[in-house]
């Protein structure tokens, strides 16, 4: 079996929403897009106010060294930004990666927003790349993101105990979630018919 293809953010699109690789011009308007305490609540960090650019260039060196892929996100291809999403814990040998990072805007939740970027990241990791796992996962107290992650189609595995530290010093379990290449084809399909209708 032959090793997936190099992993690198490119242009993707997906019911009219846009994924564009992470640039320093995305950075005031992903500022303004997070400016909302309610985004970071769950996050293991705050990307807001003093902690924006940390991120921002923590980001932008994990893409430039490859160890990540990252995208700005638009609700529309010309409109503003309004989160931003990646592929991390990339391992290519055991062909799996994890879509996660992911944060937008409170406008953008409930929207076609978050459901389009997920078909274009799974289609591009699962079709594109070569990939044969995704995995998703998130804080246990985050019922939210767990039910989002779920309507996806992606399956829930279980809970990863004290797995991370909150940016308030707390202990986060982690809910994890995963997409195999045998599932995807049916979860492709029941993406795309939540995007029909969302139109």
């Amino acid at each position: 079996m032959s090793a997936p293809a190099a992993v690198c953010a490119i242009a993707l699109e997906s019911a009219g929403v846009r994924l564009e690789p992470l640039a320093e011009d995305h950075r005031v308007g992903l500022r303004q897009a997070g400016q909302s305490p309610e985004i970071w609540a769950y996050m293991p960090y705050a990307a807001r106010g003093r902690g924006f650019d940390a991120w921002f260039d923590h980001s932008l060196a994990a893409a430039a060294s490859g160890a990540e892929a990252v995208w700005a996100v638009r609700a529309s291809a010309e409109g503003p930004l309004v989160g931003s999403t990646r592929f991390l814990a990339i391992e290519a040998a055991h062909r799996r990666l994890e879509i996660g990072s992911t944060w937008y805007a409170p406008d953008a939740w409930g929207t076609r927003v978050n459901p389009a970027c997920k078909l274009a990241l799974m289609r591009y990791a699962l079709e594109d790349l070569g990939f044969n796992r995704v995995e998703y996962k998130t804080d246990i107290r985050n019922e939210r993101s767990q039910a989002a992650i779920a309507k996806l189609g992606a399956l829930r595995e279980g809970v990863f105990r004290a797995h991370m530290v909150r940016s308030d010093g707390t202990l986060r379990d982690s809910v994890y979630f995963s997409v195999i290449a045998s599932e995807w084809p049916a979860v492709r399909a029941r993406l795309a018919a939540r995007l029909v209708e969302a139109v």
